[in-house]
């Protein structure tokens, strides 16, 4: 079966599993889980005043399906509602993407950027998902090798060197299967929206409103098909589609070649790169070959691929990824390509442990023939192609295998409003139409002319933050798709 053919069936199954799947029962004589507020730990901004944040712990289920068995603690934040009573809508779970990603800090962060009236009307509800951050942090060890400085090249080109990366990714299984221990099977969305409804239980509230990004729209469409009657207004931006994890890395790893694309060619003729698409490119392989062949301070061909995975997913980052470039083919430095933020840091050890373990207990695997087949066709697209974004490749060797796929969406949730940047190469646009069929009655709000990943209360497109706060606060969703004006690229400096 072709990979299009293939992502058709599973959607039609992914459609019909979830119209049978009740929401959860709840008891009568189950008292809501226990959530006391007190002050946050530092690694939480605090607001200006007189605003605050208050945080909590709440303990759930390590396991939902033996509610009676171990449990473990999710960290949750809180920053109330700004407005009067009359203005108040309830509560606002978000969810700043990862999997992996902490969102403990994220009810200070991306609150302030929210329209005020969204800021008046909800009480903005951050969490750590189990296995991030003070949620019972997860950890793989050395995943591999994952965190070796210089790491080895991540795009193997011929057998050896495929050999070698099925290696690696076997490695890195076997890792997290001897150090995550007892949580391997029990980090997936699913079980994540089953803590997001334990949330909603504690504050008292009937119904969880949701601004979900990216791997947040993920979750949230999981919270759909678990909840939909407990759905209030829910806002998936950035949209992950509704695919197993490894067919979506693989669409991924092919858009950022066109955003790479994109790239070489506003560079051309402003950054000392070259006049043309194809001389940028030139010295883009330059930089790269340089670095594999003699890594500057630690700094290779791995830590180069994951700096410009990072740099293509906002435009803004563009100009500076120019520099770095140019800068190496002068002096030999990396400083301006090497990001702040050390990659082997604990944080970004639980990141990458959560990240793959959260997509691993999502649903099956690649077989390691696939992950050969396809890197060698986004070879034969370009020889040297950016991989830093398939983490579900080492799924192929994982030792837990899920019983079901996580399931996604619900024809009798409420109407869902997606958004989506039309070129954005992180979560391309096809997984918010994808998604769409799995939740009858949303729409979608796409910002056109737009190349960056991350839409609503970030690209300060008055169009898009207007569409979407409308519905926050009146829940009614627009008649039809909303195609909102962008802004282009950025101008060369």
């Amino acid at each position: 079966m072709t990979r299009p053919a293939r992502r058709t069936a599973l959607l039609c199954a992914l459609a019909a599993a979830t119209a049978l799947l009740p929401a959860a029962p709840v008891r009568a004589a189950e008292a809501p889980p226990s959530l006391r507020f007190t002050t946050c730990p530092d690694s939480v901004p605090r607001p200006a005043a007189p605003e605050r944040v208050e945080c909590g712990r709440l303990s759930v289920p390590l396991d939902r399906h033996h509610p009676s068995g171990p449990h473990i603690e999710v960290a949750v934040s809180r920053v109330r509602a700004s407005g009067t009573p009359a203005e108040r809508r309830g509560i606002l779970l978000v969810n700043p993407g990862g999997p992996g990603g902490s969102g403990l800090p994220y009810a200070v962060t991306k609150r302030a950027k929210l329209p005020e009236s969204v800021r008046r009307a909800y009480d903005v509800i951050g969490f750590d998902p189990r296995g991030v951050g003070r949620s019972t942090p997860v950890t793989c060890g050395p995943m591999g090798g994952l965190f070796d400085s210089p790491g080895s090249d991540p795009v193997p080109a011929g057998p050896p060197a495929e050999r070698a990366y099925l290696t690696s990714l076997r490695s890195l299984a076997d890792d997290c299967a001897r150090h995550a221990g007892r949580l391997l099977p029990h980090l997936s969305t699913e079980q994540t929206a089953y803590d997001m409804d334990a949330i909603r239980a504690a504050l008292g509230e009937p119904r969880a409103s949701f601004l979900g990004v990216s791997y947040g729209s993920y979750l949230g469409a999981a919270y759909t098909a678990l909840f939909p009657h407990r759905v209030g207004r829910m806002v998936l931006d950035s949209v992950v589609g509704p695919w197993d994890w490894y067919d979506f890395d693989v669409l991924q790893s092919r858009a950022l070649l066109r955003q790479r694309d994109t790239f070489f060619a506003w560079a051309a003729g402003h950054h000392g790169l070259g006049g043309t698409p194809a001389e940028v490119r030139a010295s883009y392989l330059r930089v790269r070959a340089g670095l594999a062949a003699r890594p500057v301070a630690g700094f290779g061909p791995a830590e180069f691929d994951r700096a410009v995975y990072r740099a293509l997913g906002r435009t803004e980052r563009w100009a500076p990824l120019a520099a770095g470039l140019r800068d190496y083919l002068t002096d030999g430095g990396v400083g301006t390509l090497r990001p702040a933020g050390a990659f082997d840091s604990p944080e970004s050890r639980t990141y990458e442990a959560a990240n793959r373990i959260v997509k691993c207990a999502d649903g099956p695997g690649p077989g390691p023939r696939d992950i050969v087949t396809d890197i060698r066709r986004t070879r034969r697209l370009d020889p040297q192609p950016v991989l830093t974004g398939m983490e579900a490749s080492t799924c192929a060797f994982w030792h837990h295998r899920p019983a079901h796929r996580t399931p996604l969406g619900s024809p009798q949730a409420p109407p869902v409003l997606l958004v989506a940047s039309a070129h954005d190469p992180v979560t391309p646009v096809e997984g918010a139409r994808s998604l769409q069929r799995l939740l009858p009655g949303s729409r979608l709000v796409v910002l056109d002319d737009d190349y960056s990943h991350g839409v609503f209360a970030s690209r300060g497109n008055a169009c898009v933050d207007g569409t979407v706060a409308a519905y926050l606060i009146d829940g009614t969703a627009p008649t039809a798709e909303v195609r909102c004006p962008g802004p282009g690229l950025p101008a060369p400096e």
